[in-house]
């Protein structure tokens, strides 16, 4: 059973490239919407709260743990990795690619604060930066609006107009979404982009991460089932996107954990 926890939906983007690549796994999903988003709050209570999850998780049968959150990767995965024998994958830093293949030389980043100041991401940068100029924005607002499944209101467009358009006026031909919410706004990230920049989406290759270490412990049933738990409750436009996007039956629980 693949495990996969975020500070809301966002995980879901993951979510949606894992069972792409593995439709016939079991799932189990939490959402710690009570406690979205995770960008502003302090690191001890990530790594507590990850813990938590964690335990949630494995309880349920995970053999191996998607964390599909940015925020809780930069500042838990160490800890967890160092604490359970089991695999983890994480949200690794998408700054990389966009920086190596950034033809002028700008490449913007949107991401909460807690990423832009985890360990990973400023190691990354470090590493592979070079002369390349990385504007860096938060996204303040955008988990909110997608945890509303808003995402594609004037209010929200505008919102993402005002963190990319300057971006792309500085000349960035890469924008990488830095938190597992976004991509649920690309078709409006794409609107205001138009051709001018490449989108850097990093879930694909989370969810190619995730087989590489699955493979193993990969148990195909006939009936694979999709559970998805939230600390606070599932609306039903969330239902409709997770049914969507699961290749198996769902079931949903409310106020866990």
């Amino acid at each position: 059973m693949i495990g996969i926890f975020d500070s809301g939906i966002g995980g879901l983007s993951v979510f949606k490239e894992l069972v792409r690549l593995m439709p016939g796994e079991d799932y189990v999903y939490f959402s710690d919407s009570r406690n979205c988003p995770y960008g502003p709050k302090e690191a001890e209570f990530i790594k507590a709260r990850s813990r938590q999850l964690t335990d949630f998780l494995i309880d349920k049968g995970a053999d191996i743990i998607v964390v599909a959150c940015n925020t809780a990767t930069a500042a838990a995965i160490k800890d967890l990795r160092e604490r359970y024998d089991l695999p983890f994958v994480g949200m690794e830093p998408a700054i990389k690619p966009a920086i190596l293949h950034s033809q002028s030389g700008v490449v913007g980043v949107l991401a909460t604060a807690g990423t832009l100041k985890g360990p990973l991401y400023l190691k990354t940068l470090a590493t592979f930066k070079g002369d390349v100029e990385v504007i860096e924005r938060i996204g303040e607002g955008l988990v909110e609006a997608v945890e509303r499944a808003d995402f594609d209101s004037p209010e929200v467009e505008g919102l993402l107009r005002s963190y990319i358009e300057p971006m792309l006026a500085e000349g960035a031909d890469h924008i990488v979404l830095g938190c597992t919410h976004y991509p649920f706004l690309e078709d409006t990230i794409k609107k205001i982009v138009e051709d001018r920049a490449r989108i850097v989406n990093p879930a694909p290759a989370v969810a190619r991460q995730a087989k590489r270490l699955y493979t193993a412990k990969a148990r195909h049933t006939d009936t694979p089932c999709c559970k998805f738990y939230s600390s606070a409750a599932f609306t039903e436009p969330v239902k409709d996107i997770a049914r969507k996007l699961a290749a198996s039956p769902c079931e949903f629980f409310d106020n866990t954990l």
